[in-house]
């Protein structure tokens, strides 16, 4: 059985303090949101214990001439986070993260997806072009015991997506409990490039944690959770051969940032972003990431000798975790004839904007853009089919004395149904940090970000908001319908 929209009630006012843990604490009622910290111990971290798994290929139930058939339940399930102990979680399938869906551009893919959890769920397709009623908006909720089947037509250009949890203010604890999984589209230009592939194109699902003494998966602040999950498990190693492999880069994680570099410092090349292949590779030798992005590289540990080791880390983390993230083992040589070429793909070219808005994210006192909180029966926006916009973006808020924890303060904007591609950052022109075609961009204390879209390709009901999901759920979220 199904909610509709506006079957599912709005919490009341200041309920987003029990709905979210915040970082910074300041005013009346304080205490009450101090109170959703975590207090037990957590596990001790030993890194490189796990040996990275790649998440499950899930495979059709059936298949027609145009279309192919998968069915999915919601579930919990026990799993090894932490090396010996057990944690519950929530789940697709009974795996952490979720089966990857493997899709081919112009074929449609229907699933079925059954929610055998006690709590609601709305499943959406992020980074998907969809019709409205198949985006998972947040109160399209699928109760406790219901289902709902998706239609996804996959007449986008090669992308590594994923799916996650979306229902309104459950959605930031869903997806930090295990409601999320990989969806990757293929398509003739990117099988017709000599890029790693098979087993040598692997994905990379980074996200934060807090794994108890006694294995519970405690949801709490970002600054409290001290573990680092690759593929499901803590601070794993992954066994690779001295030769090129592409990495699908996913940060996960429900409310936090990360930077990733290699320990020694290595380049590696980026070949692409949110929305697909970029045009042309960049060089770099360091990534900042918010929850919802994506970002291909393609790494060569043919610089290595079998038996090396190197270690990629996070320079973000806090003063009190960990930097590792994860560590590559070099084993083996391989053959390799696979390489960056010059140029990727083409894209078409950026329609002149026709109409111009402008949006601050706030997070303190309140969750909101531009001084609203979500309310799913108000249109906030409502624009044309194909218009061509441009946004202006501010993160309104300032930033704090270095060493204190400051995931909340940072915002990483997402817009359903279309890409972005960044023109301007802090007034200055877009390099190498915002290439390619965009649905999530990361905002830091203070920064401002102007980006263009063209609405399309469907018209109906559709969304922005923070990808920061604590803040969507508080109601960091705007409605924007598209019409004919």
């Amino acid at each position: 059985m199904l909610n509709r929209r506006n079957a599912l009630k709005v919490a009341a006012a200041g309920g987003a303090a029990a709905l979210f843990p915040w970082d910074r604490l300041t005013g009346a009622g304080s205490e009450a949101v101090a109170s959703s910290a975590a207090t037990a111990e957590a596990a001790p971290i030993v890194p490189f214990a796990h040996a990275m798994p790649l998440p499950q290929t899930l495979a059709p139930t059936s298949r027609t001439l145009t279309s192919d058939l998968y069915e999915i339940r919601m579930r919990e399930a026990q799993v090894e986070i932490v090396k010996g102990l057990t944690s519950k979680v929530r789940t697709y399938n009974g795996t952490f993260p979720g089966p990857t869906i493997k899709a081919v551009q112009n074929r449609e893919v229907v699933v079925r997806q059954i929610n055998e959890l006690e709590v609601n769920t709305a499943v959406h397709l992020h980074g998907a072009h969809v019709l409205s009623e198949h985006d998972g908006l947040p109160m399209d909720t699928i109760v406790a015991g219901g289902e709902r089947t998706y239609h996804y037509p996959n007449k986008q250009a090669a992308a590594s997506l994923w799916y996650h949890d979306h229902a309104h203010h459950l959605e930031a604890e869903n997806v930090y409990m295990g409601l999320h999984g990989l969806y990757l589209i293929s398509d003739h230009n990117e099988r017709s490039l000599p890029l790693p592939t098979g087993t040598y194109d692997v994905p990379l699902v980074i996200r934060d944690a807090r794994v108890e003494t006694d294995g519970t998966l405690l949801y709490t602040r970002p600054s409290d959770c001290p573990n680092m999950l690759v593929n499901g498990k803590e601070r794993p190693y992954f066994q690779v051969a001295a030769r090129k492999y592409r990495f699908r880069v996913y940060n996960a994680c429900a409310n936090r940032y990360f930077k990733l570099r290699f320990a020694d410092g290595i380049e590696f090349t980026q070949i692409g972003a949110d929305g697909g292949l970029l045009e042309k590779p960049v060089r770099k030798t360091e990534l900042l990431m918010l929850g919802g992005e994506r970002v291909d590289i393609v790494v060569d540990f043919s610089r290595y000798r079998v038996g090396q080791s190197v270690v990629l880390e996070n320079p973000g983390a806090q003063t009190t975790e960990r930097p590792e993230v994860m560590r590559f083992d070099i084993v083996r040589r391989a053959a390799d004839y696979s390489f960056v070429p010059h140029r990727l793909t083409t894209y078409a070219p950026q329609p002149a904007a026709t109409v111009e808005r402008d949006f601050e994210i706030r997070t303190f006192p309140a969750m909101t853009i531009n001084g609203l909180s979500y309310d799913p029966n108000r249109v906030d926006i409502q624009t044309r089919l194909g218009t061509t916009e441009v946004w202006t973006v501010r993160n309104v808020e300032a930033p704090l004395p270095a060493g204190k924890p400051d995931f909340h303060l940072w915002h990483s904007f997402h817009t359903h149904l279309t890409f972005f591609r960044v023109l301007e950052r802090n007034g200055q022109p877009a390099d190498a940090r915002d290439v390619g075609l965009k649905d999530t961009v990361t905002l830091g204390p203070g920064e401002t970000v102007k980006i263009a879209m063209t609405w399309g390709p469907y018209t109906g009901q559709y969304l922005y908001h923070c990808h920061q999901l604590g803040h969507s759920s508080g109601g960091q979220m705007g409605r924007i319908d598209v019409v004919a």
